[in-house]
């Protein structure tokens, strides 16, 4: 994918202050840096060919994005490279993250139920020492008003978040880790746990009085509760369990993927409705369509389907993954991911990503495919991110 060259004028996020220039240095760049082509198109990256229309560089360029999935890396060999040594980050990855329009990422991976706390903490120890090491790139999201400094400053936004909650050992824990910036957390991972039951466990028995004790404090201390990776039963007694919204940061619609039980039925969807929540929606392959050809146009389809449902106003982003994608991993993380899985129940083919959103620039794609579909301005930046910092701003306080 394209990296920043030396000389090179495109747009970069730290060059950039507020909303409005960061959107004219956009275009700047595609008459500057790139070549013009008429219609109101724009190549605006230069080792790039994809041309984007005015209308959606303006809009990427003006709203505030936020991707409530996307960890800094997905390979393991180079978490364990960066998180424990932040100075290994290579400058092409802080181009590209300049580059992509992104403001905000919220930064999750998935924990087993042994060693969970340790893990946890390695990981808080992990992205405080990525954020202090680059504090001119990166700033820690700990309220809503965070999101939009990240914007106005030009440095991007780390929401610490984990994809289950095996690391609350008592009720006071959960405390605990909001003191050390978590702000998010999943209550499973696929598999079953004392709080509820995961995506791919064999029997949802549901929500426990311990998992409804968790969410209760989760509400109490402002910590977002996610079902993203929980099953259906698990799902909506969580929806009635809490008195904050529940986000389902990173999933898609089962009735579009041959019922794979990653995707949401559509009565979880309609919890997200009714509870005035957001549905970020990702672009894993598996999870978007059941068979060949996958595209984009397949992606969009879901974003068409819950705007239809519930409302585009409910509806995000929460791609599930790094500003590269799966395909580009290594091949030994690669094997160790897919071996990760122990059930099929993934449905696991032999690429994960859909190429014209697993890319640093996916949101200008996204962003266009939006406009091809006929989603107004407002209804683009709320997906964007714009209905994402409103619940958050409701849940967080």
């Amino acid at each position: 994918m394209p990296k920043a060259t030396p000389g090179d004028t495109r747009l970069s996020r730290r060059t950039l202050v507020g909303h409005g220039a960061r959107a004219g240095a956009l275009l700047a760049a595609s008459t500057v840096g790139a070549p013009y082509l008429g219609f109101g198109r724009h190549r605006l990256f230069a080792q790039s060919e994809e041309r984007y229309s005015t209308r959606a560089v303006d809009l990427v360029g003006d709203s505030l994005v936020i991707d409530m999935l996307s960890p800094l890396t997905l390979a393991s060999s180079t978490m364990r490279a960066w998180y424990g040594n932040p100075e290994n980050i290579p400058e092409s990855f802080w181009d590209d993250l300049d580059l992509s329009g992104i403001d905000a990422v919220l930064d999750a991976v998935g924990t087993g139920p042994f060693g969970a706390r340790e893990s946890v903490l390695e990981r808080v120890a992990g992205v405080n020492g990525i954020v202090a090491h680059n504090g001119h790139r990166m700033l820690r999201v700990a309220r809503a008003a965070d999101l939009d400094e990240a914007a106005r400053s030009g440095r991007a936004g780390m929401i610490f978040g984990v994809q289950n909650a095996d690391h609350f050992h008592s009720l006071d824990d959960v405390d605990y880790f909001y003191g050390l910036g978590q702000r998010v957390s999943q209550l499973t991972y696929n598999a079953r746990n004392l709080i509820g039951t995961g995506s791919t466990d064999r029997i949802d028995g549901g929500l426990s009085d311990w998992g409804v004790a968790i969410i209760e404090r989760m509400n109490d201390v402002g910590m977002g509760v996610d079902v993203s990776h929980c099953g259906d039963r698990t799902s909506l007694d969580a929806f009635e369990a809490s008195k904050k919204p529940v986000l389902v940061t990173h999933s898609n619609v089962r009735a579009l993927a041959d019922g794979h039980v990653r995707c949401k039925p559509d009565e979880v969807i309609d919890a997200v409705g009714r509870d005035g929540s957001v549905f970020g929606v990702t672009g894993v392959r598996m999870f978007v369509k059941a068979d060949e050809p996958t595209t984009v146009e397949h992606y969009l389809d879901h974003f068409d389907y819950l705007t239809e449902r519930i409302g585009a106003e409910h509806v995000g982003i929460g791609s599930d993954v790094d500003l590269y994608g799966y395909d580009n991993m290594p091949a030994e993380d690669m094997k160790r991911l897919r071996a990760s899985f122990t059930t099929g129940k993934y449905r696991f083919r032999d690429q994960i990503d859909i190429p014209e959103v697993a890319h640093p620039q996916r949101v200008f794609d996204l962003t266009e495919g939006l406009v091809r579909r006929g989603y107004t301005d407002p209804d683009i930046r709320g997906i964007l991110g714009g209905n994402f910092r409103r619940v958050l701003e409701e849940i967080w306080g």
